[in-house]
């Protein structure tokens, strides 16, 4: 292969006067975290990778599908079954030469999230897990690292910089301080759909966030939340306010499991089958379960007797002579569901579509 010379490769960056040979230096000299690498991961590390980024470390569990490949562009079809974040490593590793990757296929956690934020200058969050991000929030406040939030929901897509060190020393609004508390009733892009524009977009100022914060350029989103719908053409810049001391996320670090419905085994005496549900709903009627759905927008030719959200719960009664079966995209938000109404109702017949309607 011929030799590449960083001058050259480098040359429309260090040409800008703002950036130069001082800032491509800072570039060279700095780590990244990228947590996720799915469609807002694989194009921020390409990207922070191809702008000289020298060290970049990847974190993803998880394997490529069929159904990643419209938005998860630096995989091809050849590449399904195999480890995301080791295949999104050697993709790296033949564009850029002045860039050290590695990867860890490991599910972030309580017991590794500071072994692998402590060589980071800064940790970009590209995850779709609620429980991960805030995760990955309370432990970049507790190890005083700069965190680049980006998140998706539709059409719509949010962008922050949390926690970065301000000239008097102080931190700025973390996670916590634009969301407060962990909502258990929003569908990831898995369960809600999205469309490739967006994560591309998302991912782009993600990267803008980071190249600013470790050159020392520009203003980045600090104090405040970008929110930008796709279909409108419209943003909004949100104010955050700073209520969340270190002290206060110290002590909901050590209380806060982080779990992960998706990574949760699930009881099986909370189960129905698909082909079991197909069997029952050829029953009499007077023997059918009564089939709720969780979260708006399913599209299923199920008979859904009604559609609830996690967050009304509370007002739905249930008969304990009857039959339940709550039912979702993925099976992860019926079964909590069923969690949550087995503590009002432990005797009732309540249970969940295992694998939900993607599986029916």
């Amino acid at each position: 292969m011929k030799s590449i010379n960083k001058n050259e490769l480098f040359k429309r960056q260090t040409t800008l006067a703002e950036l130069g040979e001082i800032g491509q230096e800072k570039l060279q000299n700095a780590g990244v975290l990228v947590v996720g690498c799915g469609g807002l991961g694989g194009s921020i590390a390409v990207q922070l990778a191809a702008s000289g980024i020298g060290k970049i470390h990847l974190v993803d569990f998880d394997n490529i599908e069929v159904s990643n490949l419209h938005r998860q562009v630096f995989f091809s079809l050849e590449d399904v079954g195999k480890s995301k974040a080791e295949t999104l490593s050697n993709y790296i590793k033949k564009r850029a030469p002045f860039t050290q990757v590695n990867f860890t296929k490991l599910a972030l956690s309580k017991f590794n999230v500071f072994e692998l934020i402590a060589k980071a200058d800064v940790v970009v969050d590209a995850t779709d897990s609620l429980p991960t991000k805030y995760l990955l929030n309370d432990a970049s406040v507790l190890k005083n690292t700069p965190l680049v939030y980006g998140s998706l929901y539709k059409f719509d897509g949010y962008v922050a910089s949390f926690n970065v060190k301000q000239k008097d020393e102080s931190f700025s609004a973390n996670l916590r301080d634009a969301f407060p508390e962990m909502a258990i009733d929003i569908p990831n892009c898995e369960e809600a759909g999205t469309m490739n524009a967006i994560v591309s977009l998302i991912a782009s100022l993600q990267v803008n966030e980071v190249l600013k914060l470790i050159i020392g350029i520009g203003k980045p989103l600090i104090n405040q939340l970008l929110v930008i719908n796709s279909l409108q053409n419209s943003q909004l810049k949100i104010k955050v306010p700073n209520k969340f001391s270190k002290k206060a996320i110290e002590s909901i670090f050590k209380n806060e499991t982080y779990s992960d419905p998706s990574c949760e085994i699930q009881n099986p005496d909370w189960l129905i089958s698909a082909e079991e549900l197909k069997k029952t709903l050829t029953s009499p009627p007077t023997a059918r379960p009564i089939l709720i759905g969780v979260l708006e927008g399913l599209k299923t030719s199920l008979p859904l007797e009604k559609i609830v959200m996690l967050s009304q719960l509370d007002n739905l009664e249930v008969d304990p002579s009857k039959k339940y079966v709550f039912v979702c995209q993925k099976g992860l938000t019926s079964y909590r569901a069923v969690q949550v109404l087995k503590q009002r109702y432990p005797e009732g017949i309540l249970l969940s579509l295992e694998g939900g309607i993607a599986n029916y």
